[in-house]
C-alpha cells in the first residue's frame, strides 16, 4: 500500500507564499486521483483541489487563482503552489489518493473520510499571520 508523506508547511504572513509536498512511497496508482484537504481549527474537513493527471484539476472557489496543484509522477510527488496566502488558509493540510468516480471528483465528501478509497497523509500544519 502506498504512503503519503506531507511537507513544506509552516508560518507565513498574510500574502505570502508556500510550496507543500506530497510524496509516495512508491508509484501514484494508475488511474487514482490525488488531491489535498485542509482542515481549519474547530472545523470540518475540506477540499482545497483535486487532480487526475494532465490539466483535469478542479479547485476550491476559495483558492482558485492563488493555488496551484501540480503533480510529477517521475518523483511519485505531488505540490501545492500555494500565493497571496489569507489567514483564513489557516489549518493542517493533507494528500490524498482516492478514486476519481463520480461524486468523488465532483463533491468534498468528507462526512466520511474513508469514503472514496481515500488514503491520507499524516498533514502538514500552514499558519497564516494577519
Amino acid at each position: 500500500q502506498v504512503q503519503l508523506e506531507e511537507s513544506g508547511g509552516g508560518s507565513v504572513q498574510d500574502g505570502g507564499s508556500l510550496t507543500l509536498s506530497c510524496t509516495a512511497s512508491g508509484v501514484f496508482p494508475n488511474g487514482a486521483c490525488l488531491a489535498w484537504y485542509r482542515q481549519p481549527p474547530n472545523n470540518k474537513r475540506e477540499r482545497v483541489a483535486i487532480t487526475s493527471g494532465g490539466t483535469n484539476t478542479l479547485y476550491a472557489d476559495s483558492v482558485k487563482g492563488r493555488f496551484t496543484f501540480t503533480r510529477d509522477d517521475a518523483k511519485n510527488t505531488a505540490y501545492l503552489q500555494m500565493s497571496r496566502l489569507k489567514p483564513e488558509d489557516t489549518g493542517m493540510y493533507y494528500c490524498a489518493l482516492q478514486s476519481c468516480a463520480g461524486d468523488c471528483w465532483w463533491k468534498d465528501l468528507t462526512s466520511d473520510l474513508s469514503s472514496c478509497g481515500r488514503m491520507w497523509g499524516q498533514g502538514t500544519q500552514v499558519t497564516v499571520a494577519s
